[in-house]
This record gives structure tokens, C-alpha cells and sequence, in this order.
């Protein structure tokens, strides 16, 4: 796997660090960042996404929380970009 760092939240303690590193091979995010509270997943599953799809987080996937500041890390398509 060929991981590349992509951003850290910034001014954020060691201890406190959401972060954001871009499988190379994939083009995958990897988000570390703050897990959803019991109040946060719930809401999800009310609001739901589309219609006649489940609501319920599988096993092994999860709802996290990803502060505004870290947006701009996340890389967008080439024609999305800001000149």
C-alpha cells in the first residue's frame, strides 16, 4: 500500500489529531478523525441517504466526524479545483 500524508487538523495537540493520508494505488482517503457520538449516528439513520437503502452502519464500516477546518485537505477532481 502506498500511503501519502495529505493533512493534519491544524493546531491540534499530539494527543488530538484528526489526519488524512491518500492510498496512491486506490486514490482512498484514510480518515482518522473523531468518532460519532450514540446522538450522531442515530440522527444518520433517521435522515437516511437515498430511498430503499438500508440506514444501518455494517459492522465494518463507521460514521465519523471530520471538523470543517480539515476540508481542505481532501483532494478534489482536477476540474473542481479553484484557480
Amino acid at each position: 500500500m502506498a500511503l501519502r500524508f495529505i493533512g493534519i487538523m491544524p493546531n491540534s495537540p499530539q494527543t488530538d489529531s484528526p489526519t488524512i493520508w491518500l492510498d496512491e494505488e486506490t486514490g482512498d482517503l484514510l480518515i482518522q478523525s473523531y468518532k460519532a457520538t450514540e446522538d450522531e449516528v442515530r440522527a444518520c439513520k433517521e435522515i437516511g441517504s437515498i430511498p430503499g437503502h438500508s440506514s444501518d452502519v455494517p459492522d465494518h464500516e463507521t460514521i465519523v466526524r471530520l471538523p470543517a477546518a480539515m476540508l481542505e485537505f481532501i483532494p478534489r477532481p482536477d476540474s473542481e479545483k479553484s484557480e
